[in-house]
């Protein structure tokens, strides 16, 4: 087993609680699936939100989905201007017997912008 870190990040509709807990839970779900994790694999996810979204935590939608015992943080991304809005991103920490190459980083919805070299 190693420790490794999956990026990935999705752009929601808009700036709603609704809006943010469906997409933060459609990301993890897919890094989840993608990488055969369970919560159970996590160590800890660092929540990143683009300034125009602060209806809610993009934590509080990770411990409606079982991430009630994974350590959580949400910051500010910076706010670049011309740079991609209303975008969640996330850094996985998690164990796993996954060589690096084999990890794969999902980006979802407008957010493939981000990293055409990563996104699936």
């Amino acid at each position: 087993m190693s420790v490794r870190a999956i990026r990935g990040a999705i752009q929601v509709e808009a700036n709603g609680v609704a809006e943010i807990h469906a997409g933060v839970k459609e990301l993890l779900g897919a890094i989840l699936l993608a990488n055969e994790l369970d919560a159970e694999d996590v160590i800890s996810v660092i929540f990143t939100a683009t300034p125009d979204l602060n209806a809610d935590f993009p934590a509080a939608a990770a411990r409606e989905i079982g991430f009630g015992a994974v350590p959580l943080i949400c910051a500010s991304e910076i706010n670049v201007p011309g740079s991609l809005s209303r975008v969640i991103r996330v850094m996985l920490h998690c164990n796993t017997s996954r060589a690096s190459d084999e990890i794969s980083h999902i980006y979802l919805k407008g957010a493939v912008a981000l990293r055409r070299d990563l996104a699936q």
